[in-house]
């Protein structure tokens, strides 16, 4: 199909886009690497009034350290995230979730920030995001304002900026001595969305797990922090029967979907098995 017609903008910064996406009110979206976007636009699932287009502006780009934390443009394609060294080094879950994404063109062209601001339940890097504690920050022309990954995924790719809002970094805090990190995921094929998936980091303290953040993929309208999990293997021993144990309560709180890819049964069946596994590999 043809995308219906739109006003299109392609502003040289951050101020020239924010003040874009305030003249344009609600209906208007915002073009990034497009690799969500535009299929929408051709089969008329989304049909804005603007399209603000935001590929010229490099510093949206840029990933640096800030000192006990990294932060990460939204801009950055998921090629560049793989590869970066900071990310490599202080936040290997994101690089590890980053390679899982589709295939290599579409890493060469989607986008860090446009993956998250897309709030898709299925997506891989918004459970990361949530298992790593991230910080959004976003922009408008009232200022710029953090939103933390546990309020920013609202519902079914609905996210809790405003429309006038633009996503321009998110803030990655850095882990101390003791982490370990996995995400695990399954699908039917390379380029698959995940039926199921797992973002874990474990602090190890001795022989005994001392801390560990789980979120899950495709397990409900949003991403879900899997507190159970969290509380279960806090203080266990580690071994193979402390994650099993905690991992079945890997299911509280969501609410799986059905669809032609498997039941509710089957994806819960799958979050219970993957979470083991993920808790085995964080915590080696």
């Amino acid at each position: 199909m043809i995308p219906a017609a739109f006003d299109y903008a392609r502003p040289a910064s951050v101020d020239d886009a924010v003040r874009v996406l305030a003249d344009a009110g609600e209906d208007a979206k915002v073009l990034a690497g497009g690799q969500s976007l535009m299929p929408l636009l051709r089969l008329r699932l989304a049909i804005p009034d603007a399209l603000v287009d935001v590929g010229r502006i490099g510093a949206l780009r840029e990933i640096r350290d800030d000192g006990d934390a990294l932060v990460i443009g939204a801009m950055a394609t998921h090629h560049q995230v793989i590869r970066d060294p900071l990310v490599r080094e202080h936040a290997p879950l994101i690089a590890a979730a980053a390679e899982t994404v589709a295939d290599p063109a579409v890493r060469h062209r989607g986008t860090f920030g446009g993956s998250l601001a897309h709030a898709d339940p299925a997506g891989d890097l918004p459970a990361v995001a949530l298992a790593l504690d991230a910080v959004f920050l976003v922009r408008s022309v009232r200022g710029e304002r953090e939103i933390p990954a546990t309020e920013f995924f609202v519902d079914w790719m609905t996210s809790a900026m405003e429309p006038d809002e633009l996503l321009v970094g998110v803030r990655v805090p850095k882990p101390g001595p003791g982490w370990g990190v996995h995400y695990e995921k399954f699908h039917r094929t390379a380029q698959a969305w995940a039926i199921v998936g797992v973002a874990c980091a474990v602090r190890r303290n001795g022989g005994a797990i001392e801390e560990a953040r789980v979120a899950l993929t495709n397990m409900g309208p949003a991403p879900v922090r899997a507190d159970g999990v969290e509380n279960a293997v806090r203080g266990r021993p580690v071994s193979e029967d402390s994650f099993r144990s905690a991992a079945e309560h890997a299911t509280e709180g969501t609410e799986p979907p059905g669809d032609l890819h498997g039941s509710p049964e089957y994806r819960s069946h799958l979050a219970t098995v993957l979470t083991s596994r993920a808790l085995a590999a964080a915590a080696v």
